[in-house]
């Protein structure tokens, strides 16, 4: 019997592998700078293995072989050694990074918020409660607990007369508080439910909003008047925007719309002359290519971004324009988003905003922004998907949607009285009357913050903003002439149960009721509580972005982590405390870059393109701008990792409320507050998201 002939394929196949493995697995002698960790990272990326299409094998689908299979277990073994081998050089490091900005961290001059003193304090009471806790393990008065009648010695007294009033005092009122917060929570958790069935539903059924008319690439060629196009006015609110400001101006400005009936307002806040010089540059280049396009700058800034647009729209010129279309600094709508979205306002004269969703530049950039996509899939496809489908109301987003003039006036303008004037002016055009339409299919690229620090603040003023407008606009709701299903739902769902239920049960219920109740054993959480509503919510919430499946239990963790921040800004902006009129700017750092719009320009099938002049043009944005540009980034201010003291302080509560349950082998809770404390302290620490020190 012959041989069988020699498989070159798999011989190819393994050659590649083998150097692949080997290249990262075992470092050349003379070469240092290749390390442990690097190598293992390295191995763990290629752990996906293809076989490579090669000219004998084209045209042909064929399994591999037991001999080939055996190769590749062996191979991913190496691959998964090589990550087990980093796993100790990992953890050292990431103690090293902490201990470095421990001993290094500034002396906050600011003084203690309300927030931290109670933190503070509640730390404390449960660093001496472990300790009698302890000692009464020790004295094995867990197993056999004294009572006051039959002790003899005086501490022995002491612990019983403890829980006497443990029992009689302590624990009732923590249960009862712990009650309130599990209905709460079944009742949001309800909600979830609710809003995932109606995506699901809208789904299957296909829903979306049709436009009544159609803006295709030639109509102007092709005998549609340029009449017929309506005009629109597009606004790009920016300040000190040094990042970002090129590609936001470029991509609006490629906008596939007659120029004719389009108008481009950069409303620059800027108070960095440096920043205003290269801002206005910018614009002086595109309005050399022939785009209207105008640079504005507010020499009296009051009113932060509300008042940056509402003295947009008092120019004069701003009559003559029918809708307009806001889009902040990092934003990019593709080309046809105007086409896209202005088509559904015809026929349509109740309609008064067409948002369209965001998508994300660097969602995958690290753990902070892969967790910050989970959260806001779910906010644009589920809820505002099925408000807008249903009830045809949500909040607007502040960006990326297109406003008809006559709504904005007729529903008072932009104010300056909140801190989140784009859900100001929603309610308000819902109290009097306008339908909005929310485009699931339509999407504008954007940034996430990549740095803890932004984040955090970002969802102060998110958070704070609804309680101020809350507080404004509860009246006006009760006396507007929209039905009482309308007001029930402003009422109730939109500002009570997602704005104010939310974050207060979640920080009260997880990070103080929990701890609680291991040094109050007679007040009681059940394992559904802790664990698997919790688990199933986190699977709800996840469904809307199904490739985050693996970050699910970080997802848990981190919401309940922030669950801090968004309390404290809720309480700041329900009783008008100082932090919650608090406008700071969220950083941006670039990420949709000048090479992606060189890139889909290359791509651009338009071919008018060209004739136009438009496309290219957002590639060439001068060598001495971006010179300068460069030189001013280096000479900025060095940016720090931080310590955030409310975190750590409850990252050590929730650790000790875990040594505690540890004692009473509670098993679920033991994990759930391991883990959570971990988090807290991960957080704190300020090792999630971007690493700058």
């Amino acid at each position: 019997m012959s041989p069988p002939p020699p498989n070159y394929e798999f011989q190819e196949w393994w050659n590649k592998e083998r150097e692949k493995v080997y290249g990262l697995l075992a470092s050349p002698p003379d070469d240092p700078s290749i390390t442990s960790s690097s190598s293992a990272d390295a191995a763990w990326a290629a752990v996906e293995v293809r076989t490579p299409t090669t000219p004998v094998a084209a045209g042909k689908s064929r399994g591999r072989s037991p001999r080939q299979l055996s190769w590749l277990l062996l191979l991913r073994l190496h691959h998964s050694a090589a990550l087990l081998a980093s796993l100790p050089v990992r953890l050292l490091a990431l103690l090293l990074t902490a201990a470095r900005r421990i001993s290094s961290a500034p002396v906050s001059s600011s003084p203690d918020s309300r927030l931290y003193r109670a933190i503070r304090a509640f730390l404390v009471l449960a660093v001496l409660l472990l300790l009698v806790e302890l000692l009464a393990y020790f004295k094995g008065w867990h197993f056999s607990p004294p009572s006051y009648a039959s002790s003899a010695e005086a501490l022995e007294r002491l612990y019983a007369n403890w829980l006497h009033i443990r029992a009689q005092y302590l624990a009732p009122p923590v249960q009862a508080m712990a009650n309130v917060c599990i209905v709460l929570f079944l009742i949001q958790s309800v909600d979830r439910v609710v809003l995932m069935l109606g995506c699901i539903y809208i789904r299957l059924r296909g829903l979306k909003p049709g436009a009544a008319v159609e803006y295709n690439d030639g109509d102007v060629e092709g005998g549609r008047a340029v009449e017929n196009y309506p005009m629109v006015l597009v606004q790009i609110p920016m300040c000190n925007e040094r990042e970002v400001y090129q590609q936001s101006i470029a991509a609006v400005c490629i906008l596939d719309w007659p120029k004719e009936r389009m108008l481009i307002q950069v409303l620059d806040d800027s108070d960095d002359m440096d920043v205003q010089l290269l801002i206005k540059a910018e614009v002086q280049k595109w309005q050399q290519k022939g785009v209207r396009i105008l640079y504005r700058h507010r020499l009296i800034r009051t009113g932060y971004k509300a008042g940056n647009l509402n003295s947009a729209m008092s120019c004069d010129y701003a009559k003559d324009y029918e809708f307009v279309a806001i889009f902040d600094a990092d934003f990019q709508p593709t080309p046809d988003f105007l086409k896209k979205t202005i088509p559904h306002f015809k026929g349509n004269d109740d309609l008064a905003l067409v948002q369209a969703r965001w998508a994300f530049v660097n969602k995958d950039e690290n753990l902070l922004t892969r967790l910050q996509n989970i959260n806001l899939s779910f906010h644009f496809e589920v809820e505002q998907q099925v408000n807008g489908c249903f009830i045809n109301f949500f909040g607007f987003n502040g960006t990326a949607g297109v406003w008809r003039i006559k709504a904005l006036e007729e529903s008072g303008g932009w104010l300056e009285r909140t801190t989140v004037e784009d859900m100001d002016i929603a309610v308000r055009a819902h109290l009097c009357g306008w339908k909005f339409i929310f485009l699931n299919d339509v999407k504008c690229l954007c940034e996430l913050p990549e740095s803890y620090e932004a984040y955090k603040k970002q969802q102060h003023r998110w958070h704070s903003g609804p309680m101020q407008l809350f507080r404004l606009c509860f009246i006006d709701i009760l006396h507007s002439k929209v039905s009482l299903l309308k007001k029930a739902n402003l009422i109730f769902l939109f500002f009570l149960l997602r704005k104010l239920i939310l974050p207060f049960y979640s920080f009260t219920l997880f990070c103080i009721i929990l701890p609680l109740t291991m040094f109050l054993p007679e007040a009681q959480l059940p394992a559904w509580v802790v664990c698997y509503v919790p688990g199933i919510m986190s699977l709800v919430n996840i469904l809307p972005a199904p490739r985050s499946f693996p970050f699910i239990v970080p997802y848990l963790l981190f919401e309940n982590t922030m669950s801090v921040t968004k309390f404290n800004a809720m309480i700041s902006g329900l009783f008008k405390f100082g932090s919650s009129y608090e406008w700071i700017v969220t950083k941006k750092l670039g990420r949709s870059s000048e090479a992606d719009l060189v890139s889909f320009a290359k791509k651009d099938p338009d071919p008018q393109a060209e004739g136009r002049g438009l496309h290219r043009a957002s590639s060439e944005s001068g060598l001495s701008e971006l010179n300068k540009l460069e030189t001013t980034k280096k000479h900025g201010k060095i940016k720090r990792n931080r310590l955030y003291r409310k975190e750590l302080a409850l990252a050590f509560i929730l650790l000790t409320a875990s040594a505690r349950s540890l004692l009473s082998a509670q098993g679920i809770h033991f994990y759930f507050l391991l883990f959570q404390g971990v988090t807290f302290l991960v957080v704190g620490l300020d090792l999630i998201g971007e690493q700058v020190s």
